[in-house]
């Protein structure tokens, strides 16, 4: 862990309840997107386009095989 998250793992560990949820809410505030609302859109590029064309054209796209069963090797 770094200095700077033990830090604050420190400056949490002294604070009051009332404290830690404000940062708390801070932190959601900034880093966290609240809903489905929040992460912009953007237009597909061409790769996206392709991938879009492939699902719809290639049936082997809508199989699906279970984790268990990859092999990872």
């Amino acid at each position: 862990m770094t200095a700077v998250k033990e830090k604050l793992m420190g400056a949490i560990t002294v604070m009051s309840d009332t404290d830690a949820e404000e940062f708390w809410n801070i932190i959601l505030k900034k880093y966290a997107p609240v809903s489905w609302n929040d992460i912009e859109e953007v237009e597909p590029d061409e790769i996206d386009l392709q991938m879009l064309k492939e699902i719809a054209e290639n049936l082997e796209c809508h199989e699906f095989i279970k984790e268990s069963d990859i092999n990872w090797d």
